[in-house]
């Protein structure tokens, strides 16, 4: 059976099936596939910076070498925070019930998505689809796998449909200049095609 993210509003549980939206799903895509001397497609490696090892898809992911070539195994490593002190590890969210709490419009506004999911549940608890149809939005903790990494889920409903954005919070750093800028117009260089138009640009 699929796993499923599982939400629960009043006591009420909500178990919805999703599907990751893309940019090959809104747009379509064409994909540049380069050919070996004999036509057959290549596959993509990389190799490391000291030039003594070749990446192939997916074996970056299986763990780490540090910078004495100690090879560590990915599920060996321990998150740490910025502090450099053992951060919690999270086990994945999905099939488990987590409690939706209500938020407002700014929460998408001060987060970064990094995935969208269209959402589609057998049942939906009468309550719950009251409070999405009129436009009401709810977070949740999201864990697609195990790991030192807990998202941020954003469940909301719109006329095509109910979505999940998966988000991280942004904390905006705010600067001021210290000292006026003099702009020196002795300075610049003429440039002879500041006129010309480029046509790509409309």
């Amino acid at each position: 059976m699929a796993r499923q993210i599982v939400v629960t509003f009043g006591g009420a549980p909500t178990a919805f099936d999703f599907k990751k939206v893309d940019r090959a799903a809104l747009y379509g895509r064409r994909r540049r596939v380069p050919l070996d001397p004999s036509g057959g497609p290549c596959t993509r490696a990389e190799l490391t910076a000291d030039g003594g090892y070749l990446l192939r898809p997916g074996m970056a992911g299986q763990g780490y070498v540090d910078g004495d070539g100690q090879w560590y195994v990915a599920k060996d490593l321990q998150p740490v925070d910025s502090q450099g002190r053992a951060a919690p590890v999270h086990d994945s969210t999905l099939g488990v019930e987590q409690a939706l709490t209500p938020v407002g419009p700014e929460a998408l506004l001060d987060a970064r998505v990094q995935s969208v999911y269209a959402l589609d549940a057998a049942e939906i608890d009468p309550a719950l689809a009251a409070a999405l149809a009129a436009g009401e939005l709810f977070a949740f903790d999201f864990a697609y796998r195990g790991g030192g990494k807990l998202d941020r889920g954003i469940l909301l409903s719109n006329d095509h449909g109910l979505w999940a954005l998966i988000t991280q919070p942004v904390s905006p750093e705010w600067c001021s200049l210290t000292s006026q800028v003099i702009e020196d117009w002795s300075a610049e260089v003429a440039d002879d095609f500041d006129d010309d138009l480029d046509f790509e640009m409309f």
